[in-house]
């Protein structure tokens, strides 16, 4: 496992494909929609994949999205190269279901992987296993309308063995063709089984090209992080994670969604992702043009400014202190806690169970004023204890409080 994914705390995803010209949800609406996504719409099959032959989306410029990333904080992004509607993103010589054969033409992996590497971001790329347009998978139906769990149609065995076929061959393009991929991000595992997608001889393939890229969970059976989605989970899952959100309900662009999470609740969830050792995947989703739509920049470059001042206490750490120590998120860096401080404190903050005669200057750290701090200690350990755990009471005034979240560095002289 790369030890970059474990430090990175914050990336982009970015979910996009023809059917944004409609404003539509990626690859839902073909099958009717569901219950997951509650401004998903539905449409005729032959009608969704129509805007294939239209895709051309003047304004999108990867230099521009990748400068975006970077001004918010964000280490590494993902985006789709293929969902489950079959669409490549990409130049493939395995479909002429392709942004090769759109209006458009240029080869939009490519300038994806070029922009953000130039911007020191890593890479990443979403790669759906299901396709819902290849013809051997087989490809969906109207009439195979409602979408059932568990009840898929199903090819014939000959018809499967070439579905996979185009599936590795596919992952080997993107793999050789786009330089080194620090990420891939699988979906759609569920339709079929381990062996069915021949998951080990998958993963090994990868790893044989590409073997120091990470993994998401969705290969059935294999997966390097776990990737909880749409939500912060209660305790942090065993080992490395990423929670994937999005700016409204939706994962592709949708104006019909305007439930909008505010640049607080984005704020305060990076916070609590990184006191719990996670990463937020926070996705956008470009418009048909290509541009993303203003709402989702006015979020992101609010979060940009708030990383300008706080970035040290998300980027690169460790998690902090435990739960009852600290009414909030926290985080850690070598000799240093940051302090998380989500709700307006009435007139201070208190830490419980640290050792408070190695406590050193105590600072907002967006702010150059240090901060009154009264160590209480137990009458018994201040009299025979010389190294006493006790409890820090933090003055914050007002001028020391963030409007969005406030981070209080308190440092320990070892």
């Amino acid at each position: 496992m790369e030890s970059w994914f474990n430090q990175a705390r914050f990336g982009m995803f970015i979910h996009w494909g023809h059917c944004s010209q409609r404003g539509l949800e990626l690859s839902w609406p073909l099958v009717g929609g569901v219950g997951a996504l509650p401004h998903g719409q539905s449409l005729g099959v032959d009608e969704y994949h129509s805007t294939a032959r239209t895709f051309n989306p003047a304004k999108w410029d990867a230099r521009a999205l990748a400068r975006t990333a970077k001004r918010a904080g964000m280490q590494y992004a993902v985006l789709t190269s293929k969902h489950h509607d079959g669409f490549s993103m990409f130049h493939t010589k395995h479909s002429d279901y392709s942004i090769e054969y759109s209006p458009f033409k240029r080869d939009i992996v490519r300038e994806y992987t070029d922009a953000f590497r130039a911007e020191g971001l890593k890479v990443g790329l979403y790669y759906s296993l299901i396709d819902w347009h290849h013809p051997d998978y087989p490809a969906f139906l109207d009439s195979d309308k409602p979408y059932k769990w568990g009840n898929w149609r199903r090819s014939t065995p000959e018809q499967w063995d070439r579905f996979v076929n185009f599936m590795f061959a596919q992952m080997r393009e993107l793999l050789t063709n786009y330089g080194k991929i620090d990420l891939l991000w699988f979906d759609g595992g569920w339709e079929r089984t381990p062996e069915e997608w021949k998951s080990r001889e998958f993963v090994e393939m990868i790893r044989s090209l590409q073997p120091e890229v990470v993994i998401n969970d969705r290969i059935p059976g294999y997966g390097d992080y776990q990737t909880p989605e749409q939500a912060v989970p209660p305790q942090p899952p065993q080992g490395p994670w990423e929670t994937c959100l999005t700016i409204n309900n939706s994962w592709g662009y949708n104006p019909s969604d305007k439930d909008l999470k505010s640049i607080r609740s984005l704020i305060h969830t990076l916070c609590e992702v990184a006191g719990k050792g996670g990463n937020l995947l926070l996705n956008v989703s470009p418009m048909g043009d290509g541009a993303l739509a203003p709402e989702q920049v006015e979020r992101l470059d609010a979060i940009g400014s708030w990383m300008d001042r706080n970035n040290e206490a998300i980027v690169g750490t460790d998690p902090g202190l435990e739960p009852w120590q600290f009414y909030g998120p926290s985080t850690r860096r070598g000799n240093r806690v940051y302090l998380h401080v989500l709700m307006k404190p009435y007139e201070s903050i208190s830490v419980r169970g640290v050792r408070v005669r190695h406590v050193g200057d105590v600072r907002p750290l967006a702010s150059t004023i240090s901060l009154k701090v009264r160590k209480r200690i137990a009458a018994v350990d201040m009299l025979f204890n010389q190294d006493p755990v006790g409890e820090l009471v933090i003055a914050t005034p007002d001028s020391a409080l963030d409007s969005i979240a406030t981070i209080i560095a308190v440092n320990f002289q070892r």
